[in-house]
């Protein structure tokens, strides 16, 4: 209450002083623009000058309270664009859905812009582009998903890599999908699309490093793991050679096979079909002595049927001793084929045909087979025993032809026509 009338008090002093100030001088201002001036006194223009500040801030305060109609215009504007791209994308889905490719990319590419997630308009759209075989148009809409989502390039680079790869064009494809890994490196889509990818490339070296990563993020089932594996070390020891120079020289092959043997991981060098290609290919730089020694160690640390029959087809240094190696593995395996037909071959490369054709009938009494009875009949034949040999044919012929199919057969007395 007093501070109210204290200021109704000083308002009527400062009105008292300043009607004073104005009756003793009015003062004067002129003011010309033009060919128009206007005269007024001072105190005058002050008033008027303060009246039109608080009008105007009036007028602005009443402004602010009314909410410009042209904000509520611009945002209905933008619901409607909304509204308007949410229709396309269902229309683009749909027709995408039914198969209607030119439709789908129409719409979705159309409601991109303005879409909620515009990532899955522009990839659908190039997806169905790709579907018309319009590859260009395809690229083009993943270009634009780039910039409209520069945040989701991973998904951006999968859905690439996926065209390219449905497009053959799986060196460019290789190339996308490395710079991915090297981003997102157990990303499982891009490891099982590159390993498709290697695979059509028939870039086995590739695949044998990329080996441990699709192990780790168990991209294939272990069995379809192993095949492959085994599928990539044996086809790289394969490849060892056949890309050297062809004036190479012998000892450097041989280095270069060695190697590429030494490369391969511990667990593999037991597998039987690698140890057959190591020893195939030293046999084809006629290292056959090396081959001997290696079988030998082989089969000494793992027991293979195959390998031992193998082992009676390689001439070592000292054929000798190969046959008394190969009689102590009988001691061990009594009764196994493999090891009396591998010590009927060894015996005849020392000379003992007698002992040969013992070892040959043993090994056909237990298991009939092509190698024992081709064996036995060839050692036969020239020791001239051909009454022999022509019954051992017509027994292996009715052992190892078994399956074959009942069919009429000609006379005793028939002669061959055409």
């Amino acid at each position: 209450m007093k501070r109210g009338l204290l200021l109704l008090l000083f308002i009527l002093f400062a009105g008292a002083w300043l009607g004073e100030k104005m009756v003793q001088d009015p003062g004067y201002v002129l003011v010309s623009y033009n060919s128009t001036t206007i005269e007024t006194s001072l105190w005058v223009l002050l008033v008027a000058g303060l009246v039109s500040f608080i009008a105007a801030y009036i007028l602005l305060r009443l402004l602010s309270k009314a909410r410009i109609p042209t904000t509520e215009l611009r945002h209905w504007g933008e619901r409607r664009a909304l509204r308007n791209a949410h229709r396309k994308t269902l229309k683009g889905l749909q027709a995408f859905n039914d198969g209607n490719w030119w439709k789908a990319q129409r719409y979705l590419s159309q409601a991109a812009p303005r879409a909620e997630l515009p990532l899955i308009n522009y990839l659908t759209a190039a997806r169905a582009a790709q579907e018309q075989g319009d590859d260009k148009g395809a690229d083009e809409l993943l270009l634009q998903a780039r910039q409209q989502s520069p945040q989701n390039a991973t998904a951006t680079d999968i859905a690439q890599a996926q065209l390219q790869f449905e497009r053959g064009q799986f060196e460019e494809c290789r190339t996308t999908l490395t710079a991915l890994q090297t981003k997102v490196p157990k990303h499982s889509q891009v490891l099982r699309l590159l390993h498709s990818c290697l695979v059509q490339l028939g870039d086995w070296q590739g695949l044998a490093a990329l080996l441990p990563e699709l192990r780790q993020n168990k991209i294939l089932p272990q069995e379809s793991l192993l095949a492959l594996e085994l599928r990539c070390h044996r086809t790289v020891l394969g490849q060892s050679l056949a890309q050297l120079p062809a004036d190479t020289e012998h000892e450097t092959r041989v280095q270069v096979l060695n190697r590429a043997w030494q490369d391969l991981p511990t667990q593999l060098t037991s597998e039987e079909g690698l140890v057959c290609d190591y020893v195939t290919q030293l046999i084809t730089l006629g290292e056959e002595a090396r081959a001997e020694i290696f079988l030998r160690d082989q089969i000494k640390r793992n027991w293979n049927d195959n390998l031992v029959r193998i082992y009676g087809r390689l001439q070592g240094e000292n054929a000798h001793k190969q046959l008394e190696i190969a009689r102590k593995w009988q001691q061990e395996h009594p009764d196994n084929a493999d090891v009396l037909l591998t010590l009927g071959r060894l015996s005849m490369r020392n000379g003992h045909w007698g002992k040969a054709i013992g070892f040959f009938e043993q090994s056909i009494a237990l298991q009939p087979g092509a190698d024992a009875y081709a064996e036995l009949c060839r050692l036969l034949q020239h020791l001239g025993e051909h009454d022999r040999v022509a019954t051992l044919l017509q027994e292996g012929l009715s052992t190892t032809g078994s399956g074959l199919p009942s069919l009429p057969m000609p006379d005793k007395s028939a002669t061959v026509s055409a």
